[in-house]
């Protein structure tokens, strides 16, 4: 039983802002696909099993294999991502695990061989919004229905 509070409630306005920031992210230009990848793993990482649920259904109605979500999380040793989404997914890492690793230099530019400079920052935003939801799905046990 999860005794902790429903957070939206208590703060609508919060979660509103929040709504609005995975609306613009769809509207960023950055790929639905890649959107998603980097959403489910970042929840992988962080233990969200809420946000792995979602982020595994969401990928798999836009088309994402089998292979490539069951391999996700060992994304380095697979030859299923494209050299643009190991980009994405080693700055994903990185600023997940901002505390252990920082955000280096060579990931960094590493970005650029493959995105502009808007879709770095939106990138960016969209790691910074799954961390962000992922805090909540974590610390106030949400479990998938």
């Amino acid at each position: 039983m999860n005794d902790r509070i429903e957070w939206a409630k208590h703060s609508p306005q919060a979660y509103k802002a929040m709504v609005g920031l995975e609306q613009a992210l769809a509207q960023s230009g950055l790929e639905n696909s890649l959107l998603e990848l980097v959403r489910l793993r970042a929840s992988q990482i962080n233990g969200c099993a809420y946000c792995v649920n979602v982020h595994a259904n969401d990928a798999r109605k836009a088309g994402e294999t089998e292979a490539r979500l069951q391999t996700l999380c060992v994304w380095q040793e697979t030859p299923y991502f494209s050299a643009r989404e190991r980009a994405a997914l080693a700055w994903l890492e990185c600023l997940t695990r901002l505390p252990e690793r920082g955000a280096p230099q060579a990931e960094y530019q590493a970005l650029h061989a493959h995105f502009e400079p808007t879709e770095v920052v939106n990138l960016t935003f969209a790691i910074a919004t799954i961390n962000a939801w992922n805090r909540f799905g974590v610390g106030f046990a949400m479990a998938p229905a």
